[in-house]
């Protein structure tokens, strides 16, 4: 039984560890385990974890309840072993998933869709900034309540140029990120 409890302070450790690293890294973009070893898809290192639990709970029970056969034991075992090991492992690459492209969609997008993408957004750009100027003539020639309407009107004109820059840029950096390496 030492072996078991060994077990759970393992698993404990591993669900405080996770449960920081899901708080600051996220939900991950797809599955980070096999269906075959998590039935939970986790898009998060915490349900690994519990389901890991889980399959523990299950051999002690079974034990417990005097159900638990030698091929059934050894089953158990091998996959906990191999869910805990599975956990451990992605937890030691954190650093090499902070690298990872945030959105695996947007990296398959072919690049010609992106080449699309980027004169899209700088025909949005382009004519944004033309909106931009004609919303600083109107500021300039109002008076009183109109101006702050108008002050108004060309915050948000450029707040939306500002985000339509960042968006050609983020566009831009996938465009050469791809040809890199291609």
């Amino acid at each position: 039984m030492s072996d078991l409890s060994r077990l759970n302070s393992i698993i404990e450790e591993l669900q405080s560890s996770a449960a920081l690293i899901d708080r600051t890294r996220g939900e991950h973009h797809r599955p980070l385990f096999d269906d075959t070893l998590f039935h939970c898809h986790g898009k998060l290192l915490t349900p690994c974890v519990t389901e890991a639990q889980g399959t523990l709970n299950a051999i002690v029970r079974e034990q417990k309840a005097g159900k638990l056969t030698q091929p059934r034991a050894e089953y158990l075992t091998e996959r906990l072993l191999s869910q805990i090991r599975a956990i451990q492992r992605e937890m030691s690459t954190q650093a090499i998933r902070k690298n990872e492209p945030k959105h695996f969609n947007e990296t398959r997008k072919p690049i010609s869709d992106l080449y699309q993408d980027l004169a899209q957004h700088q025909d949005w750009e382009r004519r944004l900034m033309i909106l931009v100027q004609d919303k600083q003539a109107t500021v300039e020639s109002s008076f009183g309540a109109n101006k702050t309407a108008a002050q108004q009107a060309l915050l948000t004109a450029e707040q939306r140029l500002k985000r339509c820059q960042e968006a050609k840029t983020k566009i831009e950096k996938q465009i050469t990120f791809r040809e890199k390496n291609q």
